[in-house]
């Protein structure tokens, strides 16, 4: 039996972990393998290069950016998704190639066309797609909270972080039979709760 994969998609402050470490918990009980993953990361290089891509002192350009994401990518998905779907597990990801269509393409303005070849090389598409939006303010306060310095991309304008954020919701519109729009602005519980259901009734899970 393949397994299934769900991911999680959205700006900074978001919630995205959150609530995709409160829904791994929460299936551990049905006695099917969950793994938990992130991106960009997941395996050792692909960890490296995340720290490469977060680090405020790193300067790319966005084709640059966009490449190394797909890199990282690449080897995650070889190394521990495909082989965890494979098995029969449920996989839960923070961030997949939808953030880099948003970040990268609508946010920094790299080639959508070229962005989607390298989603076709990449040769995965999630079974469920959760789209976390959360209004400006919302985001920032919940960035203030973690009292944590700021990375690379957390530092991005406003600018940019509106056109990612619209980019997050025009993926979301067009791939309606994958992603689904999920109000983020509520407390976790209320987020957590709204995500449960629609996994229950989207995958029967």
């Amino acid at each position: 039996m393949r397994g299934v994969f769900i991911t999680f998609e959205g700006g900074e402050g978001a919630g995205k972990s959150t609530v995709a470490r409160r829904l791994a918990a929460s299936m551990q009980t049905n006695g099917r393998e969950i793994v938990l993953t992130r991106e960009p990361g997941g395996t050792p290089g692909a960890e490296a290069v995340r720290g490469l891509l977060l680090n405020p002192a790193t300067v790319l350009t966005p084709l640059a950016d966009t490449l190394l994401h797909f890199a990282a990518r690449a080897d995650h998905v070889a190394r521990v998704i495909n082989p965890a779907l494979a098995r029969g597990a449920v996989v839960i990801c923070d961030r997949f190639y939808d953030s880099t269509m948003a970040y990268q393409g609508y946010g920094l303005g790299v080639d959508r066309n070229a962005i989607a070849t390298l989603i076709d090389l990449v040769g995965l598409t999630p079974d469920l797609t959760f789209v976390l939006e959360v209004f400006e303010l919302t985001a920032k306060n919940r960035l203030a909270s973690r009292g944590n310095a700021a990375d690379r991309y957390e530092q991005m304008g406003a600018d940019v972080m509106a056109r990612i954020s619209a980019g997050f919701h025009a993926i979301a519109l067009s791939a309606p039979e994958r992603c689904v729009l999920v109000d983020a602005n509520g407390d976790a519980d209320a987020v957590f709760g709204s995500v449960a259901a629609l996994v229950t009734k989207r995958l029967g899970l």
